[in-house]
């Protein structure tokens, strides 16, 4: 009996063994997995939106103000349900099945408008010239309506998910992978920004002259191999286990503290309330310490009587937390407020959808004279600029201004997107003297009241305002995702994630009031308007621009207090050395890297 179980250790010990020697999972070498998924899945989606403006004025013939509107209100939609698919992702489903079932449901969606673009009985007859069209009916866009909502479904469960499932294929507590993590978000977007760049040449190229079910087909098809890229991947990712409801702990917490409003804070904060095997699955890159900040939240971990505690007992959440789930509260709060400054970008980036395409729509496209860019395509000299910018920030910038910095990433995040917003002003600034330009050539040809007719100038002039939008995505954009993955507690990245596509979803939300607002408030009695519905050549579109200048100003003053303010998570990290014969021993130290590399 005793050999039999001496054999039996013999085998555990050498499986443990080979277990410790097989290559790790996750690493470089699930990157072409992911890759591969995000440059189909954006693709997709963005082949699927880019030039949906028109696809709404021309084919369902809506009026630009309700069209701008339904699309910066279902793109707003589309950014507030990664909300729920980080709640699933980080609760019980884990990050990779909510990206798998998620994709199949944007699918749907696609297949749907594809079909509604092809079936002529689904969108409503066309016009020539200068007829007054027929409207979609009820009907028709209730078909867009669904597609739409399933497409903001499905985006809800990949958009906070795949920025983080590839961030977690690096071990941050691995001395030799911290570095990967931050430049992953650069080949994050990098690959994104490819993709985009094909989206807004190729397909709105077919989309506008080869027919809108072929233009929205191949964006079908094209989510479908982004899934089975994904699924290939399957056993080579690293996967990390969900570690239950992060929202529930949060309001555990705040409850907790409720009760105990009352009591006197402790003179120690050794005192707290503090256990390393129930935190271990939502600290496994290391442990948040305790901070002074927001001190009244401590009182949740302030031991009492009533908690009845006794040694190796786990507490009652809802009256006991540790001081690692008081920190996750913290750290959530902290980045609220520079999370939310990103909202006023995205309301100014939102135009080029919509207000500075139809400028371009009015504009001479012409590159020879038989071919001409689709208004459409105009999102490339974004894309272009945003490639080059990425290119020149992680190949130049970042070396040469670390030898001044001394930081790995050459400049704080926070840095990164306040330059962002510097940018995003001066872009906004340039729009209006822009459209002040191109309504003087229309003025000289007679062409105020002639709506369809193209104004001779060059739409070569949106390219500066293009050009710096992208500029100030790589550095804000980027900087934003980089700020909330790595201050957000680990158990929560999905959740923080969401809240960047949160503030993606508040700025369309912005943008449609914002116009409607314009649109309702600059009406005269003889007509005239801000923002017109049918004759853009007499609007005053760069008072609208300036508008958001003013706005961004505001905005930007608001920004730098927050970040002078901002207090980085302290985050204890555990270095396992698994050499060693002996039990498992943990090596703590403080980590700095938020506070000089972050």
């Amino acid at each position: 009996m005793e050999e039999e179980q001496s054999k039996n250790k013999i085998s555990e010990e050498e499986k443990a063994l080979h277990g410790r020697r097989t290559r790790p999972k996750g690493g470089m070498i699930t990157m072409p997995f992911i890759f591969a998924n995000e440059i189909c899945e954006k693709l997709a989606v963005v082949g699927f939106h880019a030039n949906m403006i028109s696809y709404l004025t021309t084919q369902l013939h809506l009026p630009l103000t309700k069209a701008a509107n339904t699309l910066t209100n279902f793109a707003g939609t589309s950014s507030l349900t990664p909300l729920i698919g980080a709640f699933v992702a980080d609760s019980f489903a884990g990050r990779f099945w909510t990206i798998t079932f998620a994709s199949i449901i944007y699918q749907t969606g696609m297949t749907l408008l594809t079909v509604s673009a092809i079936v002529p009985t689904l969108r409503p007859p066309p016009c020539h010239g200068e007829e007054v069209c027929v409207v979609a009916d009820t009907a028709q866009l209730s078909i867009l309506y669904v597609a739409l909502l399933l497409g903001a479904l499905g985006s809800g469960g990949i958009r906070p998910c795949v920025v983080a499932f590839g961030a977690d294929q690096f071990d941050e507590s691995d001395p030799n992978q911290t570095t990967k993590t931050w430049k992953y978000f650069n080949w994050y977007y990098f690959i994104m920004g490819a993709a985009v760049l094909l989206a807004v040449t190729v397909l709105v190229w077919i989309q506008d002259n080869v027919g809108w079910g072929l233009g929205l087909g191949i964006p079908t098809v094209a989510m479908f191999l982004s899934v089975i890229a994904f699924a290939g991947g399957f056993k080579l990712y690293r996967h990390l286990d969900p570690a239950g409801s992060p929202f529930t702990r949060l309001i555990q917490v705040g409850v907790s503290a409720f009760r105990k409003r009352k009591l006197r804070m402790v003179s120690d904060p050794s005192l707290l309330y503090s256990n390393n095997e129930i935190d271990a699955p939502i600290s496994l890159d290391g442990k948040l310490t305790h901070t002074k900040h927001m001190s009244f939240l401590d009182k949740a971990a302030i031991v009492t009587e009533q908690d009845n505690m006794k040694p190796g007992q786990i507490p009652n959440y809802w009256r006991l937390s540790t001081v690692h789930r008081i920190e996750e509260l913290k750290s959530v709060i902290r980045m609220g407020p520079i999370g939310a400054s990103g909202i006023l970008l995205i309301t100014a980036y939102a135009q080029q959808g919509t207000f500075s395409l139809q400028q371009a729509k009015t504009m001479n496209r012409h590159l020879t004279k038989s071919f001409q860019i689709p208004a459409g395509s105009m999102s490339v000299f974004t894309t272009v600029a945003m490639l080059s910018t990425i290119i020149f920030y992680d190949r130049v910038f970042v070396k040469v201004i670390r030898k001044f910095t001394g930081r790995e990433r050459g400049i704080t995040y926070l840095t990164r997107m306040g330059i962002g917003f510097v940018i995003s002003i001066i872009a906004t600034l340039v729009a209006g003297f822009i459209e002040i330009k191109r309504k003087q050539v229309a003025v000289e040809h007679g062409l105020l009241d002639k709506p369809h007719t193209i104004v001779p100038i060059s739409f070569l002039w949106l390219v500066p305002q293009y050009g710096l939008h992208g500029v100030a995505e790589a550095f804000m954009s980027i900087g934003h995702l980089e700020f909330l993955y790595d201050q957000a507690p680990e158990s929560m990245r999905s959740t923080a994630t969401a809240l960047f596509w949160m503030a993606i979803s508040i700025g369309n939300y912005t943008s449609t009031l914002l116009v409607t607002l314009v649109h309702k408030f600059s009406a005269k009695p003889d007509g005239s308007n801000w923002l017109p519905d049918n004759n853009l050549n007499r609007g005053r579109l760069e008072y609208f621009y300036w508008l958001i200048t003013l706005l961004q100003v505001v905005n930007f003053v608001y920004y730098l207090w927050c970040a002078k303010i901002y207090t980085y998570k302290p985050v204890q990290v555990h270095h396992s050395k698994e050499e060693s014969s002996s039990p498992v021993k943990e090596e703590l130290q403080l980590s700095t890297k938020s506070l000089v590399d972050a």
